[in-house]
């Protein structure tokens, strides 16, 4: 948290280095989570750029008053959501092409092993409703918390609540309880 603050005000200040250590830090994290709520890989590509594009364009102005990764999942969630209502996508997308950024593998066993657990888990999350898919995503790979989803899918926090938890046990129904809490 100390380390983005400082990151900030240096790129406020005109450092580019200080960019790229913000891009760097959190780009696979960002490219991840907009993965799974869009399910295409491509896409979540271009609304992570068009993320970055509008903090570089804002960063004058920018004020930052919580965590600075909230901060760009919450961007990233709304220029998701804004991608899917303007191609009209409907609730189940797919997200086979979703991938979990990770360091890599010690065998090729493990890959295969990782590679075959990620899709199941892609498979059974494009079966849950947009909304539980949102709240579960933006609370396991955003980092956000109850208070945060609230506000940015506008509803109550019980709402949240309610949809991750239906959203979890929806998962736990379709991989035959393999999910854990």
């Amino acid at each position: 948290m100390l380390e983005d603050r400082v990151l900030l005000w240096k790129f406020k200040a005109g450092s580019k280095e200080a960019f790229c250590r913000i891009y760097e830090k959190y780009v696979n994290d960002l490219l991840t989570l907009a993965a799974n709520l869009l399910g295409d890989a491509t896409g979540a590509e271009d609304v992570v750029q068009d993320v970055f594009v509008k903090f570089v364009e804002s960063a004058r102005k920018f004020r930052l008053t919580g965590s600075l990764k909230g901060y760009l999942a919450a961007c990233v969630a709304n220029r998701a959501r804004d991608c899917i209502r303007r191609n009209k996508r409907q609730q189940n997308v797919r997200l086979g092409q979703a991938e979990q950024i990770a360091p890599e593998p010690e065998s090729p066993v493990q890959l295969v092993m990782r590679s075959e657990e990620l899709e199941r888990v892609s498979c059974a999350m494009t079966q849950l409703p947009y909304e539980q898919r949102e709240a579960v995503v933006l609370r396991l790979h955003g980092d956000l918390r109850f208070r945060q989803i609230a506000k940015l899918q506008n509803v109550s926090i019980k709402t949240v609540l309610s949809r991750y938890r239906y959203g979890l046990n929806r998962l736990r129904w379709i991989l035959n309880g393999e999910v854990r809490k």
